[in-house]
């Protein structure tokens, strides 16, 4: 295990601030993936439907990381308002 500290990392108080009203975080909380080098965390909106937020480190560094959470918070929002509903069609 690597005793280095993450290079991007949010709180679950950062996170739950740009969340849309009714959606929350899911079990386990946020990650730092190495490889891909972006922190993604697991996210439900008000209909239970899961969806996973991912920012890059290098978006967060040309944006600043508060703000590339919250493009990635709303690029995920625009993505669940435009899928069509089972009951809607």
């Amino acid at each position: 295990m690597s005793t280095a500290a993450a290079p991007l990392t949010y709180t679950a108080i950062e996170i739950r601030s740009y969340l849309p009203s009714g959606w929350g975080i899911g079990p386990g909380g946020g990650r730092w993936d190495p490889r891909a080098g972006r922190f993604s965390v697991q996210v439900y909106d008000g209909a239970d439907n899961t969806w996973e937020i991912a920012v890059d480190a290098a978006q967060a560094g040309k944006a600043g990381r508060l703000e590339a959470l919250r493009a990635a918070i709303d690029r995920v929002q625009r993505k669940g308002l435009g899928r069509k509903s089972v009951m809607l069609g």
